[in-house]
């Protein structure tokens, strides 16, 4: 708490000297400074998320059985720029939510988890990076894109089921093209427990590599990493992505996420994601797969409860949208979760509409989105269904 503190006493005693001069910054750009000696420069932003949310069961007992609940969702704020020269970038991005934090634990000396990105960039020659420190590993396309950029007011289940998240370690990232078809590669070894890690390893460490192809060129202003068609492609643009990814004797059950397992319950994970984005002139569409396995067996005590319970199986999720001429946007997305049978989990599917008006695109929007949650017992294939409503403020600058 004592570092919070600080570091935002710090951005307000930043923001109040910054704040007297004038600037040619435009709102949802952030505020740029550049040394005289062109030495460093910096770009801070800020956001946030108000959201709410109202569950309601499908029972039809009346409003008694409805939960809602108005929360921060995120509240970040961002650094990025160069140091001594353009070719040595960094950044570094502070979650200020108890969402971002996430819970206490030994493996983080029971304190706050304040940071998600604190990495540095090497431009080593040509279009190859290098990338060390902690950041997204290359992993699903949904994951990768940022939550300030989503189509929806949230990721969806395959995302927060099977993505490999953040990660401290080194990555190595290309361009290139082939013709007029541009390919990316990416690369990383890192410590395979997730953020914020405070202790020594457990486990094995994680491998991932990700190619991605687009045949008819680069989308406008990175759209490939933005939901909905904001810049209304004057043509079809695709990209496709697949990444896999080797957990060693994983720590956690979903890898580099959720709780910790008992050392004697390692399994190591191997993921298999893939994924699609479409755009043309208003209208988008992306899907993606992902495949979760364990190559162990899954431990259970005495009684037959699980002693780790790694989350594997299969999860596909298709969306689309279109942008009318006034900004506004209809989407729908439709999410299927598969867990493998042994873990005794239920299967999810998820049907969602959204409604979403972007003021100032991702930077100043409203959205607001309706779905029906079903969960299906595997073995009795009895079903529960709950409908969602979310409404959601994003404003960033």
């Amino acid at each position: 708490m004592k570092h919070l503190l600080l570091g935002t006493l710090l951005v307000i005693f930043s923001l109040h000297f910054i704040g007297q001069q004038v600037t040619n910054n435009t709102f949802g750009k952030g505020i740029s400074i550049v040394a005289a000696d062109s030495s460093f420069s910096m770009k801070f932003s800020a956001r946030i998320q108000s959201l709410f949310i109202a569950e309601i069961p499908s029972d039809n007992n009346g409003m008694e059985d409805v939960s809602g609940n108005w929360m921060i969702r995120r509240s970040r704020l961002k650094f990025d720029g160069f140091a001594f020269s353009p070719n040595f970038q960094y950044k570094l991005e502070l979650g200020l939510s108890n969402r971002d934090h996430g819970g206490e634990s030994p493996e983080t000396n029971n304190t706050s988890n304040l940071i998600l990105d604190a990495f540095v960039k090497w431009n080593v020659f040509g279009n190859v990076e290098l990338w060390a420190g902690q950041t997204k590993l290359p992993g699903n396309r949904e994951r990768v894109i940022s939550s300030q950029k989503l189509q929806f007011v949230d990721r969806s289940l395959v995302n927060s089921r099977f993505n490999i998240d953040r990660d401290m370690g080194i990555q190595i990232h290309n361009k290139g093209k082939l013709g007029n078809v541009v390919v990316k590669e990416a690369i990383a070894i890192s410590q395979g427990e997730g953020r914020n890690r405070t202790v020594g390893n457990q486990g094995g460490l994680e491998y991932t590599g990700r190619i991605e192809v687009l045949p008819l060129g680069n989308f406008t202003s990175k759209g490939d990493y933005f939901g909905s068609d904001l810049k209304r492609e004057p043509k079809p643009k695709i990209a496709f992505g697949a990444t896999y990814d080797y957990n060693d004797r994983a720590p956690r059950q979903r890898g580099n996420g959720g709780s910790y397992v008992p050392d004697t319950a390692y399994n190591s994970l191997a993921t298999l994601m893939a994924d699609v984005m479409f755009k043309y002139n208003g209208f988008s569409l992306m899907a993606e797969y992902a495949n979760k396995q364990a190559d162990g067996t899954r431990l259970v005590d005495t009684t037959g409860a699980f002693i780790a319970n790694y989350y594997t199986g299969t999860g596909i999720n298709i969306q689309a949208g279109y942008l009318l001429k006034n900004n506004l946007e209809i989407a729908a997305r439709v999410t299927t979760i598969t867990p493998e049978k042994t873990s005794g989990r239920d299967m999810q599917d998820m049907y969602t509409l959204g409604l979403s008006r972007y003021i100032v695109g991702h930077s100043l929007k409203v959205q607001t989105d309706f779905s029906l949650v079903r969960e299906t017992d595997q073995f009795t294939m009895d079903v529960s269904d709950e409908y969602l409503w979310r409404f959601q403020i994003e404003m960033s600058f």
